[in-house]
């Protein structure tokens, strides 16, 4: 019999975090966390299978999302914050430690708890976002830019251009979003493609547009990309981000200097030293770890790093399921043995 995914929610008085659970309860932790505009339903591919491997399997919906608390203020959004209902869910759920799995903003988080609370980590897995002991923002990492693609001229910020627009027209950004939010989802949850290599990133023209989807003042109505998302994951995501707005999600981009300044209060340097699984997408441009130098202060900060390439877009593990599962399975079975017989 398959394990069916169930929904939980842990209420204390500083946060609620709804969360997804699947798996036997006494059995080793995963805990995935999601970036930005997702849900803890962004690793309904993720969840089952693991459990059925023997884990039991978390995935929060993140402040800002979902079941989970949302807040009114931009600052409510830095890292440590998130960090903190990470962790206050897995005393939670009585345990010490976690194998700690993040995309997209998830990543960051995960990141900051492997790099400032590595007593509490098994081990860490990242989809897409690298690892930057400095912190992960335009400020850390404009040096990593591909200038041949990005003129500076025309792309200060190169493919991250579309993080300061945030802050310098957060009302517009979140309106255009919220005109039509089915629009919205099924514009930005799109495959990869082979043949956007080599070309600046759409996240690299929203300030040279003037905004999301070339300037204009809500998302196009394009077909949903069944090779992402079904018609019930749809709706899931448009009612949720309906409900939410997207002042939380969009404030996750505001805090960049604060999570900087946590950054530097990370234990050893921000060296991490328990294995630690990369897994890039060959065709995520924005993230561009296959073509740029963006990975490169990852494998300083890294000790005991695995890294592989999934055949993907950014929405890795909606997109390629199996690859992601797969190595995801194998480095577990090679660096975690102790924790998998658990």
């Amino acid at each position: 019999m398959p394990f069916a995914i169930e929904e939980h929610v842990l209420r204390t008085d500083r946060h609620t975090t709804g969360y997804l659970a699947c798996g036997a309860e006494q059995a080793p932790l995963l805990m995935f966390v999601h970036g930005w505009p997702e849900l803890s339903w962004s690793w309904r591919h993720q969840l089952p299978v693991f459990a059925a491997l023997g884990f039991r399997c978390i995935a929060p919906d993140m402040r800002g999302y979902g079941r989970s608390s949302a807040y009114d203020t931009h600052d409510a959004y830095a890292l440590q914050h998130s960090a903190c209902d990470m962790l206050g869910l897995l005393d939670a759920l009585g345990a010490e430690k976690a194998v700690w799995i993040g995309h997209d903003w998830g990543a960051p988080v995960v990141w900051g708890i492997a790099s400032h609370y590595p007593d509490r980590c098994h081990a860490v897995a990242n989809l897409c976002v690298p690892y930057f002991a400095k912190g992960f923002g335009p400020g850390g990492i404009l040096s990593l830019i591909d200038r041949d693609l990005y003129p500076v001229d025309r792309f200060p910020a190169g493919q991250w251009e579309y993080q300061l627009f945030y802050r310098e027209n957060f009302a517009r950004a979140q309106a255009v979003f919220e005109a039509d939010v089915q629009a919205t989802v099924k514009a930005l949850f799109r495959k990869g493609s082979e043949k956007a290599i080599g070309k600046p990133s759409r996240t690299a023209m929203v300030r040279v547009e003037g905004g999301w989807f070339g300037g204009a003042d809500k998302a196009p109505d394009v077909p949903m990309d069944t090779d992402v998302l079904t018609e019930a994951d749809c709706a899931t995501y448009t009612e949720s981000l309906t409900r939410n707005g997207f002042f939380g999600p969009n404030s996750w981009y505001m805090n960049h200097e604060a999570n900087a300044a946590w950054s530097a209060q990370a234990v050893h340097g921000g060296r991490l030293t328990m294995p630690v699984l990369f897994l890039h997408g060959a065709f995520d441009t924005t993230c561009d770890t296959m073509h740029s130098r963006l990975a490169e202060p990852m494998r300083a900060d890294c000790a005991d790093l695995t890294e592989h390439v999934v055949q993907s877009g950014h929405w890795m593990a909606q997109e390629q399921p199996v690859a992601v599962n797969a190595a995801l399975a194998r480095w577990l079975a090679t660096k975690l043995p102790h924790i998998w017989a658990a």
